[in-house]
C-alpha cells in the first residue's frame, strides 16, 4: 500500500500541499483532507470535505463526508461554508448561499446560484451557471460567482466563459483568461443607464483557495509554478 503522508512527498509537492491545507482556514485539518490532498494527481472521493457552521442539503443538516449528487440543493447559514467534490469538480460555497444543481449520475452540468457566493474548479465538459441576471457558459474552468438580486459578479479565474445578460440577451461577451484577467459585473433590468456587462475588480477569492480545490481533484491551476500537473 502506498503511504500518502505529506512527509513522504518531495519539496515542491510539500509546498503545494501546505498552501492547499492553509487555504482551508482551519487550525486542524481532518486526516481525510490531508490524505486527499497528498494524493496529488489522484482525485479525491466525492463528498463534503470541509464545512463550518450550518450546512444543509435538500433542507436537512449534513456532516463531513456527505455525498452531494446532481439535483441536490445546498444551503449555508451565516458564518458557514462547505467544500465538496462531485466527480472531477470541486466547490467552495460561502456563507448565506443557496445553490441548486442539475445533471446526471456524478456530473453536474448546471448550477443555479439563487443567492450567495461560489468558487468552482471544473474539469472537462460543458456547464452552465445561472443567476438572476446572468447565464454563464463554461468548460474546464476556474470561476468565482457572487449572485445578488440586481447584479452578478463573475471572475473567470482561468479558462473561457461565455457571459450573457438575462434581461438583455443581445449583450454578451466571451472572456478567456489565465489569472483573474477579466472580472465582470452583469446587471439586472432595474439598472437604467448602466452597461449590462462591465469590468470589475478581483474580490473575495484567493489563489490558495483555487490551489486547494484543484488539489482535491488531482490538479493544479494553470498559474501555479510548482511543476505539478495542470489542465
Amino acid at each position: 500500500m502506498n503511504d500518502t503522508s505529506p512527509l513522504n512527498i518531495g519539496p515542491a509537492r510539500r509546498r503545494w500541499l501546505l498552501r492547499a491545507v492553509a487555504a482551508l482556514g482551519v487550525a486542524s485539518v481532518p486526516v481525510a483532507i490531508r490524505q486527499a490532498l497528498a494524493r496529488g494527481v489522484n482525485p479525491a472521493a466525492p463528498g463534503i470535505y470541509e464545512m463550518d457552521g450550518d450546512v444543509r442539503v435538500n433542507g436537512r443538516p449534513v456532516v463531513p463526508g456527505f455525498l452531494i449528487r446532481p439535483g441536490d440543493v445546498i444551503e449555508t447559514g451565516p458564518n458557514s461554508r462547505a467544500v465538496f467534490v462531485v466527480g472531477k469538480d470541486a466547490y467552495l460555497l460561502r456563507a448565506e448561499s443557496r445553490l441548486q444543481t442539475a445533471g446526471t449520475e456524478m456530473f453536474i452540468d448546471a448550477l443555479r446560484i439563487i443567492t450567495g457566493r461560489l468558487l468552482s474548479v471544473l474539469g472537462p465538459g460543458a456547464r452552465r451557471i445561472h443567476t438572476r441576471t446572468a447565464t454563464i457558459g463554461i468548460r474546464g474552468t476556474g470561476i468565482y460567482v457572487e449572485a445578488e438580486r440586481q447584479r452578478t459578479y463573475v471572475c473567470t479565474c482561468y479558462g473561457t466563459a461565455e457571459l450573457d445578460s438575462v434581461f438583455k440577451p443581445e449583450e454578451r461577451e466571451t472572456v478567456t483568461t489565465t489569472h483573474h484577467d477579466q472580472p465582470r459585473y452583469i446587471y439586472g433590468e432595474s439598472m437604467p443607464g448602466i452597461k449590462m456587462i462591465e469590468g470589475a475588480p478581483v474580490v473575495n477569492h484567493t489563489d490558495d483557495e483555487l490551489i486547494m480545490l484543484e488539489a482535491l481533484v488531482g490538479r493544479t491551476p494553470p498559474f501555479d509554478t510548482t511543476g505539478e500537473p495542470r489542465y
